[in-house]
């Protein structure tokens, strides 16, 4: 196993207890990040049809508007100078949200109508009714527009943020995990070198201590052997006849 796939770790049961609790870590934060990833990528796809689905309106919404404002300067005649001096302020604004997608954070834009309609009497010479037509249409594509805004940039967020937790998933997945479980493995294997070590360490201090409990039963036995040779030769030369008395 080389170095540089494993951790630089000194082997040693803290070691190991520490290497365990990272790799639990890294499996539950794979997970979670996994989950996050699978969320996102389903609100991905359901933006996508929904922008699908806006744009193929869209262009039916901009033609049908295109073809309204024909019919009003066929009726009314070119009425966009007056319009353009007339402006003060905007009547449909644009006002933003935020939406929560897995901890991420999606603009969502919305339009809606604010103060009264500044062109309300005009057309009552002729063309109202095309006018009003006109001006429908145009809010329709208008909504329409601030739609495919919000959607296009959940679409690009949703983009950067999934390329960015995939390569997170990955990145835990094929690299940290398998350099916890590489050093793990090492600690456990070093950790079974050492215990063979200090069981034949062990061993071979039982076997000098068994021969040398031998040779001192030996001594003691060759010791005691001697004395009561002796103790036999010394009763020997106690031993005598009876003195005999004239």
């Amino acid at each position: 196993m080389s170095g540089k796939d494993r951790l630089p770790i000194f082997p040693s049961r803290g070691a190991q207890m520490l290497m365990k609790s990272r790799l639990k870590g890294a499996q539950k934060g794979h997970s979670l990040l996994k989950k996050k990833a699978d969320a996102l990528q389903m609100r991905f796809r359901m933006i996508l049809g929904k922008i699908i689905e806006t744009k193929t309106l869209m262009g039916e919404v901009m033609k049908e508007a295109a073809f309204s404002l024909a019919e009003a300067k066929f009726t009314t005649g070119d009425f966009n100078q007056v319009v353009l001096q007339n402006v003060t302020k905007a009547q449909i604004k644009i006002r933003t949200k935020k939406d929560n997608v897995a901890g991420v954070t999606l603009p969502v834009f919305e339009s809606y109508q604010d103060g009264t309609d500044t062109y309300e009497l005009a057309g009552l010479a002729r063309g109202g009714q095309q006018l009003a037509k006109l001006k429908k249409n145009y809010q329709s594509a208008v909504k329409l527009l601030v739609e495919l805004a919000s959607l296009q940039t959940s679409f690009v967020t949703l983009d950067e943020v999934i390329k960015i937790t995939n390569r997170r998933v990955n990145a835990i997945e094929h690299v940290i995990i398998p350099r916890i479980e590489k050093t793990l493995a090492y600690i456990i294997s070093e950790l079974d070198e050492l215990e063979r070590e200090e069981f034949y360490r062990l061993k071979k201090i039982q076997d000098k201590k068994r021969i040398s409990r031998a040779k001192a039963e030996k001594y003691k036995a060759a010791t005691k052997a001697a004395d009561d040779e002796k103790y036999a030769a010394a009763n020997m030369l106690d031993e005598g006849d009876d003195d005999i008395l004239f």
